[in-house]
Formats: C-alpha cells, sequence, structure tokens
C-alpha cells in the first residue's frame, strides 16, 4: 500500500484503463493506488492517509468520509456525481468534481442510436429474420420519424447536442430543463413542463443527472401521460424510471419501446424482467465509452485533481471545499 504525504486512491476504475490518471497524478508528485473495488473498508483502508479519492461508481457516503480524515478531494470519473454524498463532502470541508464533457458526443450519438433504433424496429426486425422470419409480417405499425414529436428531458451538454442531432430526423422537438434560462435555451427547441412534455411527445430521451435516494422522476402517473405508442430512451441514470411501471405499460402495449442503457440495478438480475422483454432494447452502461472518453474519463479526474493541488480549486467544480 502507497503512502505518502500527497496520496491518491483510485478506487473503482472497472472497464477504463487507469492509466492516463496514474501518469498525470504521479507527475503531480503524487503517490498512487489503484484499489479496484467499490467495497466500503476496503477504500477506507487503503485510503486512510490519501489527501484524494479518484471514484468511479463506488459510493462516498457520511460513513466512508469518516473513516477518511486527510481527504481533501473526491474527484469522479464522470458527469454524474450522485454516488457521492454531496452535502457531507460540503460539511467536512471536501472539495468534488465531476467530468461534464468527456463523452458529450459518445452519449448524445448512442441515444440517438436508440431512438431511431425503436422507432424503425430494428433490433425487433433482426430478432424476428435471424428466427427464420421475413417481409411485412414482421413489422408493426411503424411511423415516419419527421411526424413524430421528440421530448428531451434535460438539455445540458448531453441534451443540447442530442436535441441538436436528432431535431432535423423529428418533427418537432420539446424540452423540459428547470436549471437552464430562458436566456440561454437552445434553438429549434419547445420549452413545456414535464407533464405536457410527456402528454405530446413520441420519443423521449432522458439526460437529466439522479439524485441519490429520490423516487423515479417518470413514477407510473407520468409514464401514464405519454400517447399511445411512445418510446423511451434512458442513457442516464436508471433510477430516473419507474421499471416496474414501464414493464406493465410495454405489456399493455400502451408504449411501444424502450431503449435503456442505465438500469435502477446494474447488472440486472439473470431472471429481472428487463432482460427478457421483448420490447425492451438494453445496452449495458456503455454509452460514454469510446476509444478517446477511455483515455479523457480517467485523465480529465486525475487534471481536476491536479488542478486543486497546485492552483486550490478543481476545473470542473461541483461542491467547493476548504
Amino acid at each position: 500500500m502507497a503512502t505518502a504525504r500527497n496520496l491518491a486512491v483510485i478506487t473503482d476504475p472497472d472497464e477504463i484503463d487507469p492509466s492516463p490518471a496514474v501518469s498525470a497524478l504521479e507527475e503531480a508528485g503524487y503517490a498512487v493506488e489503484v484499489l479496484g473495488s467499490r467495497e466500503p473498508s476496503l477504500i477506507a483502508a487503503a485510503a486512510a492517509e490519501a489527501t484524494a479519492l479518484v471514484v468511479g461508481y463506488a459510493r462516498v457516503d457520511s460513513g466512508l468520509l469518516d473513516h477518511l480524515p486527510r481527504l481533501r478531494i473526491v474527484a469522479t470519473m464522470s458527469v454524474g456525481v450522485d454516488t457521492v454524498d454531496l452535502r457531507a463532502a460540503e460539511e467536512r470541508g471536501v472539495w468534488v468534481s465531476n467530468v461534464p464533457d468527456a463523452a458529450t458526443e459518445e452519449v448524445a450519438v448512442h441515444a440517438l442510436a436508440l431512438a431511431l433504433g425503436l422507432v424503425r424496429r430494428i433490433t425487433f426486425l433482426d430478432r424476428h429474420v435471424r428466427s427464420g422470419g421475413w417481409g411485412v409480417d414482421a413489422a408493426e405499425t411503424m411511423r415516419r420519424p419527421s411526424r413524430l414529436s421528440l421530448g428531451v428531458v434535460g438539455l445540458g451538454r448531453i441534451g443540447r447536442r442530442f436535441a441538436a442531432l436528432a431535431g432535423p430526423a423529428f418533427g418537432d422537438v420539446r424540452g423540459y430543463d428547470p436549471f437552464v434560462a430562458p436566456s440561454a435555451w437552445p434553438a429549434g427547441v419547445m420549452a413545456c413542463d414535464l407533464d405536457e412534455l410527456l402528454a405530446r411527445s413520441d420519443v423521449v430521451s432522458l439526460h437529466l443527472p439522479g439524485e441519490a435516494g429520490a423516487p423515479p422522476l417518470l413514477h407510473r402517473g407520468r409514464l401514464s401521460l405519454l400517447p399511445e405508442g411512445a418510446a423511451l430512451v434512458n442513457v442516464s441514470r436508471g433510477s430516473l424510471v419507474d421499471t416496474e411501471a414501464l414493464v406493465s405499460l410495454l405489456d399493455a402495449g400502451r408504449l411501444s419501446g424502450a431503449g435503456l442503457d442505465v438500469l435502477p440495478v446494474e447488472p440486472p438480475a439473470a431472471d429481472d424482467p428487463l432482460r427478457r422483454h421483448p420490447r425492451i432494447v438494453l445496452t449495458p452502461h456503455l454509452a460514454y465509452l469510446s476509444e478517446e472518453s477511455a483515455i479523457d474519463y480517467p485523465l480529465k479526474a486525475a487534471e481536476n485533481v491536479v488542478a486543486w493541488s497546485t492552483g486550490g480549486e478543481p476545473r470542473d467544480v461541483v461542491v467547493r471545499g476548504r
């Protein structure tokens, strides 16, 4: 186990190669340990003397922070920070940073691929052909995309890029984001409240961050607002959607399909209905991934740590420490 005045621990890089982060941190004078675990007790032991924690999906709550008295910064290798107890970090004077711009293009394009794949029923038709079928008998009613309304929930970097990419294919685009001022609203997107957006959109794509412990944004009542035959795309956070209600509406034929890159529990259990549902397209929380983003995520997280240690604050501040 590395020990030094400036120790940085990388908790759970998972499928991402942490070497870009390791190199950047070592060049800045840090001793670096790659733990490879989300287990709180292992993190507490490895990072007891650490000043910096670089995390993937590991949960950083008040209990863990209480075991890390020297910690000054938590740098997430993600846009979302819902795995970090932000209030607990603020109370302890710990900086929190994220990586908001490492995979904007990748996630937006992935969402568009899922949306168009659902509209044109690509994966469903593929399965039909592979099982021996052919011809018009395979197709449920398919509609012209330019006659459909697209709803974008969340208009940060990724939501804006998705709307710009998808807009030309759809008839109109509606948007909801309570954090975007009217003066900064993107051109070509009609602003409306969430319930109106859901009621008027044939395809809805989610691009809002999740909030730890919050109930699903799209609960049964809101999902029921979607028009007959609508489709849902979620590349943001699994906790945003009541998946039991989603499956029920898909089973009833109220909704035509869903494209999900994120789930409430990851990976899903072998018997999870989401795995088996014929109207759901699943990808394994990899919308963000490309050769380029696999370098940018760990590198930019490490650069936030280096910027804090050399200049007093990280580049991408979520919580200001002291």
